[in-house]
């Protein structure tokens, strides 16, 4: 009989104690392999394995390119390295982010989707923003079984809210019943793989997420033209609709949700007002100077042209200082990213 023997956990902001707190309530004769993803910056230490390894029965490892899955044990994700799963073993690439991350939880659970379909159940922990959202969607059309962490009991709602909107998984849980969930389900017969229209495209973006560039060469495009540009390539974004959900993705594979997509788009506006109130700080002072001097010399028109530039600079300046300090840039959701580097 198969089995759902393949758990896909996917966290990041206060995803650590979250995970803790999953693994200790697992037995060690889980008759399935936990493959883990937490949002982590491309520096950050990879210490989550060794964390994990100490928070329960089942031993922890950090990913290994190439290695077997093995049942009872526990493999995470090591930072700027995307976990992928092929066929029964794992592999590490440096493809393309996706909504900023790598590792990225769409990423893996895409992959799963694709390599064990029914055999997967994929669970979204606590975390900001939507990373997991779209993977999760992908799994359940191959099959795979999916599970959110209740939005209401976890530390940041905004992964859990967005898989729970997008992917209308089958269960929804406290953290707390999580672990007995998941015993339950690994025991359970694995449906059968339905068939699925968006197989091709899903076979794409795997491919791409392990850096295959044969899907780049080609004239097809990953959907329609949206207008917009990639935050990390500067490359027209196409616009996806992928059961129901909307996402985006470039030519070169960089992935980005509605969410992560604006979010993104709001640092990048935050950082060039930021030098627009530089420069304008800059030509006010020069022209107060020069007004000084022209005002010393003599030079009465002179100084007064120079003085209303001033002022003018000046309230332009101003300007741009209340749209940074009034919070309008940055509602709720402008935070997320901050928090997830930060808990990473």
């Amino acid at each position: 009989m198969t089995t759902r023997d393949v758990v896909l956990v996917g966290a990041s902001a206060g995803g650590v104690e979250a995970l803790r707190t999953l693994v200790a309530g697992l037995p060690a004769d889980l008759p399935a392999t936990v493959l883990v993803v937490l949002h982590v910056p491309p520096t950050g230490s990879n210490a989550l394995a060794a964390i994990l390894d100490r928070s329960g029965p089942l031993p922890a490892r950090a990913a290994e390119h190439g290695g077997a899955l093995r049942h009872g044990e526990v493999v995470v994700a090591v930072p700027d390295r995307h976990l992928l799963l092929t066929d029964d073993h794992v592999a590490l690439t440096s493809g393309p982010r996706e909504n900023g991350h790598r590792p990225a939880v769409d990423t893996l659970f895409r992959s799963a989707a694709r390599a064990v379909g029914p055999r997967a159940i994929g669970v979204v922990l606590t975390g900001a923003l939507d990373d997991g959202a779209a993977g999760l969607v992908a799994l359940r059309a191959q099959g795979g079984t999916g599970v959110v962490q209740d939005p209401a009991d976890a530390l940041y709602d905004g992964m859990p809210r967005a898989a729970l909107e997008a992917a209308r998984p089958e269960h929804v849980v406290p953290l707390a019943d999580l672990p007995g969930l998941l015993v339950r389900l690994v025991h359970e017969q694995a449906p059968a793989r339905p068939s699925s229209a968006g197989d091709d495209r899903m076979r794409e973006e795997v491919a791409m997420a392990e850096f295959d560039l044969r899907p780049l060469a080609g004239d097809d495009h990953p959907g329609e033209p949206s207008g917009y540009s990639c935050p990390d390539c500067s490359g027209v974004l196409w616009r996806i609709e992928d059961h129901g959900l909307l996402r985006f993705r470039c030519r070169v594979g960089h992935a980005w949700s509605p969410g992560s997509l604006q979010d993104q788009q709001t640092s990048e506006l935050d950082g060039a007002l930021w030098m627009a109130l530089r420069s304008l700080e800059e030509r006010a002072a020069l022209a107060r100077e020069m007004a000084d001097r022209a005002r010393e010399s003599g030079h009465g028109l002179t100084a007064s042209r120079y003085t209303d530039r001033a002022v003018e600079t000046g309230d332009a300046a101003r300007t741009i200082r209340r749209l940074l300090t009034s919070g309008t840039l940055r509602g709720p959701a402008g935070t997320e990213r901050a928090q997830d580097e930060t808990d990473g």
